[in-house]
C-alpha cells in the first residue's frame, strides 16, 4: 500500500470558539475506499493513533496496514502503538524515577544529553500506595495514620519532590487524596487530549498506560488504557512506542437490568467468572448492547477495572451520553465535555442505540436480571460464590486438600476454637472475620455500593448491631469525594459509629497494606491454628496477600463488608440466619436492614454532585500541608545518599559501554525455584510487611534500621538491595526444589543444603552460575509488579521456563534481559521428568535468536542421566529480541538517545 499523506487526512473540528486539527477516521477510510464503521473501537484508537504519529520510523506504513486489515481470529501482527500518556502510582513510580535518575547519570558517563531524560508524554503520579492501616476504629485513625505514612516515606517523597522540580511534564498528587485509579477517573482524565504541534492544535483520543493493571478502570470512561510493567512506562515516558501483538476483540453483549439488591460487585464477580471461564488473556473485551443504558458510569468502571482478574488486556466501554453526563458530574469543564462530544462524533465513534454492531473475534451475552448477589475467593478473584452458598462453600474448603484450593484440614480439626481478650472476652474459631475493609478503587469509586453501605450501617445502628471486638474494621474512600458527600447524606456518621472510620484516601487493605492485626487477635489465630478471614471490597485475595494471619479472603460489595463484620464469620447463611438481635432481643437478619436501589438511587441523585468534584479537586498539587512542607534541592541529577535505606542508585548501568554486546547462551545453569500453576506476582515480587529474619530484615537491621521502622517492601522498592532480597520472599511461596516448605526457601544443589532463595541465588552468581526457574501455567499473574522480573534478573536469573505466561510479567521478563520459555503442548517439567536439580544447557541459543524461535535444552540430572527437550522462546517481536540484547528496555533507549 502507498505510504500515508497525513495531510490528506487532517480536518479541522471546530467546538465552541475554538478549533482543533483532527487526524480523521472517515477521510482516511474515505481515501482508502475501505470501511471501517464495523472495525472495534478500541481497533480504532489504535488506528488513529498510528495515523497521527505515523513517521515510517517508529510508526510505520506496515504498522497502519496491519491495523487497517485487523480481522476476527486471524493470525495477529505486531505494531507500534503510542499512548497519550502515563500514569503511575507510588509503589510502581518510585523505581521509575529511581531508574530516570539513574539514566541521567549514565548518560553523564556515556558524554550524552542528560536533558533528554525526560518524559516525552504527559506523566502523573499519584501517592496512593503508601498507606498503612496502623490505627482504625477511631476518629483518630485517618490523622495518625497519615502521619505515620510521612513518617515512613520522608526520603521516598522528598526524592519524588526532587522528581517533581527536574523532570519536565511529570506531575505528582500528593498522598492523602485519593487512589490513583479514581483520581483518574473522577479528575486527570480528559475524554480528548490537546496538544501544540506547530500551529494546529491537535485533538486526539485519550489513552493511557499506567504501572498497575488497574489502570483498565479508565476503559468505563471509553479512554483505552491498560496495565504496563514500569519498565514499558518507562519507555513511555522516553518517547518509546509500545510494541504489541494485534489482539483478538472479544465483545461483551449487556442486555437487561440489574435486580433489586445486587450491586455492581456483584456484577463485575460475574462478568470476572464468565470471562475467565472464556479465557481472554492477552485479548481486548469490548462491552456494547441495550443493558448499557442501565449501567451508570461508575458501574461500568467497576467492570473494567477487574480486566485484569478476568484476565483481558482491556474491558472498553463505549463513550456515549452516560459519559459525557458522568463528565460533567465529576466537575469537567463544559469546553471539555464539548471536546469529547464532538470528537468522537466527528470520529464516528460516538455510540447510540443506532450504533451498528462491530465484527467481534468472537461474542459473549450477560442478562443482568440473571446476577445475583454473590462473593469471590478464599483464594481467587475468579472463584465466584452465590451468596446464598458461602457458608456450605467455606466449611467445604476447610477438608479440601490444598491442590484443590482447600485447607486440608482434618475433621478433628474444624472444632478448633480460641478465646481473644480485645476489647471484651470473645471465642473465634475457623471463618471468623478478623479484617472487614472498605477499600479499593473497584469499588469506592461507584456511589451506589458506598451509599449502599452507608445506609446499611445506619439500620445497623438503629437497630443496636455491632461488630465483634475482634474485628479489624477499616474505610479506605477513593477519594475525598467520597467523604464529602457520604457526610452531606448524613452516613458517614453511622458508618463511624460500628467502627468504618475512615483511615485514610489510599490503596490499604486490597494491596496488603492491612497494617498488623491486634495482638490478641494475632495470638489467638496462631494458638488456635484458625483459618481466619478477611472480608474486603477489593479485586484482589491472593494467598498471603491480604494479611499474613487471613488465609481466607473474600471479596465483597461494601454493604456485605458491612455485613460480615456485624457477623463476624463467613461460616453463616445471612439469608437465613440472623446477623445479630436488637436492643429487645429480636433477630436482625440481612434483609431488613438492605437498602432498596430506588432508596440508594435517590440519595445519589441528592448528594453527589459537581460541586463538591470541583471543590475537591481545586488545589490537588498542593492541598495537603505535610506535603507543602517537604524540602527538596533542584538539581538536573539526584544526590545519592549511600546510607539511604529507601533509594539507591541501581546496577543496571554498572560498566555499561556505549556498543552492544552479543546475545550469550546459557550453560550449565542452575534451577533457582521450580512452582506449580498460577504462582502470582506476589508470590514474585517483594512484597507486604518484611520479615526480621529475612535476608531484607537483617539487611536493614545492619544498616541502623530497627524492625518496627521496617515499612513494607512496597515503600522500599527505591532500594534494589532490600528489593532483591525480598524476590520469592512471599511467606504462601511454595518452591518444589525444597520440599516440605513454604516461603523463600530453595536447595543449594551443589551441596544440598536448604537456604534462602536470596542466599543461594549469591552463592551461584559467586561461581557464575546461571539460573534458571520452572513454573507451571499462568505464571505471573496479577498486578504488574516491575520488581518481579527487575528482581528475577538481579538474582541471577537468565531464563523462566513456563507452562504459559500472564501478559505483562512475560513483557517484563524481557525488559529485564531475561528469556521467557514456553514448554511445546502438551510438555511440562512432570511430563519430562524435571525435578529441579539438573543442569540446564541451552543448545541454540545465540545472538541469531529470532521472534517465537524453538530452542533446544539439554539437561543432566544429579544421577548423571540426561535428556532434551525443546521450547518456544517467548521473545514475541525483534523489538524484544533488541532488549535482551541489550540487557534490557533501559539500556537499549539509553544507547539509543546517547546517539
Amino acid at each position: 500500500m502507498a505510504s500515508l499523506d497525513k495531510k490528506s487526512i487532517v480536518k479541522k473540528l471546530k467546538v465552541n470558539s475554538s478549533q482543533f486539527t483532527i487526524y480523521s477516521l472517515p477521510q482516511f477510510a474515505k481515501t482508502r475506499g475501505i470501511d471501517i464503521s464495523k472495525l472495534p473501537l478500541s481497533i480504532r484508537v489504535l488506528l488513529e493513533s498510528a495515523l497521527r504519529n505515523f513517521d515510517n520510523y517508529q510508526v510505520t506504513q506496515k504498522d497502519i496496514d496491519t491495523i487497517v486489515a485487523w480481522k476476527p481470529n486471524e493470525k495477529k501482527d505486531e505494531i507500534a502503538f503510542k499512548p497519550g500518556r502515563v500514569i503511575l502510582q507510588d509503589f510502581t513510580g518510585v523505581p521509575c524515577v529511581v531508574d530516570m535518575a539513574a539514566m541521567r547519570d549514565a548518560m553523564k558517563n556515556l558524554k550524552g544529553d542528560i536533558k533528554k531524560i525526560n518524559p516525552q508524554v504527559l506523566c502523573d503520579l499519584v501517592i496512593d500506595h503508601s498507606v498503612q492501616v496502623d490505627s482504625f476504629g477511631t476518629s483518630k485513625a485517618l490523622g495518625e495514620n497519615v502521619t505515620l505514612e510521612f513518617e515512613r516515606n520522608k526520603e521516598r517523597y522528598e526524592f519524588l519532590k526532587w522528581g517533581q522540580s527536574a523532570l519536565q511534564d511529570f506531575r505528582v498528587v500528593p498522598p492523602a487524596t485519593g487512589i490513583v485509579h479514581q483520581v483518574n477517573l473522577e479528575y486527570l482524565a480528559k475524554g480528548v487530549l490537546k496538544k501544540k504541534i506547530g500551529k494546529d492544535n491537535v485533538a486526539y483520543p485519550d489513552s493511557c498506560v499506567g504501572t498497575d493493571s488497574h489502570t483498565t478502570m479508565i476503559n468505563g470512561l471509553g479512554i483505552v488504557g491498560w496495565g504496563v510493567g514500569g519498565i514499558e512506562a518507562e519507555s513511555v515516558m522516553l518517547g518509546e512506542p509500545i510494541y504489541m501483538l494485534m489482539p483478538e476483540v472479544i465483545g461483551f453483549r449487556i442486555k437487561g437490568k440489574l435486580k433489586d439488591g445486587v450491586t455492581a460487585t456483584d456484577l463485575v464477580l460475574t462478568v470476572t467468572q464468565i470471562l475467565r471461564k472464556k479465557g481472554v488473556v492477552e485479548k481486548f473485551v469490548e462491552f456494547f448492547g441495550e443493558g448499557l443504558q442501565y449501567l451508570a458510569l461508575p458501574d461500568r468502571a467497576t467492570i473494567a477495572n477487574m480486566a485484569p482478574e478476568y484476565g483481558a488486556t482491556i474491558g472498553l466501554f463505549p463513550v456515549d451520553d452516560e459519559t459525557l453526563n458522568y463528565l460533567k458530574l465529576s466537575g469537567r469543564s463544559a469546553a471539555e465535555v464539548a471536546l469529547v462530544e464532538k470528537y468522537y462524533k466527528a470520529q464516528g465513534m460516538f455510540y447510540t442505540a443506532k450504533t451498528p454492531e462491530c465484527v467481534y473475534s468472537d461474542i459473549l451475552e450477560l442478562d443482568l436480571s440473571t446476577v445475583e448477589p454473590c462473593l469471590a475467593g478464599p483464594k481467587r478473584p475468579q472463584d465466584r460464590v452465590p451468596l446464598k452458598d458461602l457458608k456450605a462453600n467455606f466449611q467445604q474448603s476447610l477438608t479440601a486438600d490444598i491442590a484443590s484450593r482447600g485447607y486440608g484440614l482434618a475433621q478433628s480439626d474444624l472444632t478448633r476454637t480460641a478465646t481473644v481478650q480485645n476489647g471484651g472476652i470473645e471465642t473465634i474459631g475457623h471463618g471468623s472475620v478478623v479484617i472487614a475493609a472498605i477499600t479499593s478503587c473497584t469499588n469506592t469509586s461507584n456511589p451506589s455500593v458506598l451509599i449502599g453501605a452507608g445506609l446499611l450501617a445506619k439500620k445497623a445502628v438503629e437497630r443496636g448491631l455491632m461488630p465483634p471486638h475482634y474485628v479489624k474494621t477499616s474505610f479506605a474512600p477513593g477519594s475525598q469525594v467520597v467523604e464529602e458527600y457520604l457526610r452531606t447524606a448524613g452516613l458517614l456518621k453511622y458508618l463511624e459509629k460500628i467502627r468504618f472510620n475512615i483511615v485514610g484516601y489510599g490503596c490499604t487493605t486490597c494491596i496488603g497494606n492491612s497494617g498488623p492485626l491486634p495482638e490478641p487477635v494475632a495470638n489467638a489465630i496462631t494458638k488456635g491454628n484458625l483459618v481466619a478471614a478477611a472480608v474486603l471490597s477489593g479485586n484482589r485475595n491472593f494467598e498471603g496477600r491480604v494479611n499474613p494471619y487471613t488465609k481466607a479472603n473474600f471479596l465483597a460489595s461494601p454493604p456485605l463488608v458491612v455485613a460480615y463484620a456485624l457477623a463476624g464469620r463467613v461460616d453463616i447463611d445471612l439469608n437465613n440466619e440472623p446477623l445479630g438481635h436488637d436492643q429487645k432481643g429480636k433477630a436482625v437478619y440481612l434483609k431488613d436492614i438492605w437498602p432498596a436501589h430506588l432508596e440508594i438511587a435517590r440519595a445519589a441523585r441528592k448528594f453527589v454532585k459537581a460541586s463538591i468534584f470541583r471543590r475537591c479537586y481545586k488545589n490537588v498539587d498542593r492541598g495537603n500541608k505535610n506535603w507543602n512542607a517537604i524540602k527538596t534541592v533542584k538539581s538536573d541529577l539526584f544526590n545519592w545518599d549511600g546510607k539511604s535505606t529507601y533509594i539507591q542508585n541501581p546496577p543496571y548501568f554498572t560498566g555499561m559501554k556505549a556498543g552492544i554486546d552479543p546475545i550469550k547462551g546459557i550453560k550449565q545453569a542452575r534451577c533457582l525455584v521450580m512452582v506449580a500453576d498460577s504462582v502470582t506476582t506476589d508470590h514474585i515480587s517483594p512484597a507486604g510487611s518484611i520479615a526480621k529474619d529475612s535476608p531484607a530484615g537483617k539487611y536493614l537491621m545492619e544498616q541502623g534500621v530497627a524492625p518496627q521502622d521496617f515499612n513494607s517492601y512496597g515503600a522500599r522498592r527505591g532500594n534494589d538491595r532490600v528489593m532483591t532480597r525480598g524476590t520469592f520472599a512471599n511467606i504462601r511461596l511454595r518452591n518444589l526444589t525444597a520440599p516440605g516448605t513454604e516461603g523463600p526457601w530453595t536447595t543449594y544443589w551443589p551441596s544440598k543444603d536448604k537456604m534462602f532463595i536470596y542466599d543461594a541465588a549469591m552463592k551461584y552468581k559467586e561461581s557464575q552460575t546461571p539460573l534458571v526457574v520452572l513454573a507451571g501455567k499462568e505464571y505471573g499473574t496479577g498486578s504488574s509488579r516491575d520488581w518481579a522480573a527487575k528482581g528475577t534478573t538481579l538474582l541471577g536469573i537468565r531464563a523462566v521456563i513456563a507452562e504459559s505466561f500472564e501478559r505483562i510479567h512475560r513483557s517484563n521478563l524481557c525488559g529485564m534481559g531475561v528469556l521467557p520459555c514456553v514448554f511445546k503442548a502438551g510438555e511440562n517439567y512432570t511430563t519430562l521428568g524435571l525435578k529441579g536439580d539438573e543442569t540446564f544447557d541451552f543448545i541454540n541459543l545465540d545472538n541469531n535468536l529470532k521472534p517465537r524461535q524453538e530452542l533446544a535444552i539439554a539437561v543432566i540430572s544429579s544421577d548423571g542421566s540426561k535428556k532434551q527437550f525443546n521450547v518456544i522462546a517467548r521473545v514475541d517481536t525483534p523489538v524484544e529480541v533488541d532488549y535482551l540484547r541489550n540487557g534490557g528496555i533501559l539500556q537499549t533507549v539509553l544507547r539509543k538517545l546517547a546517539k
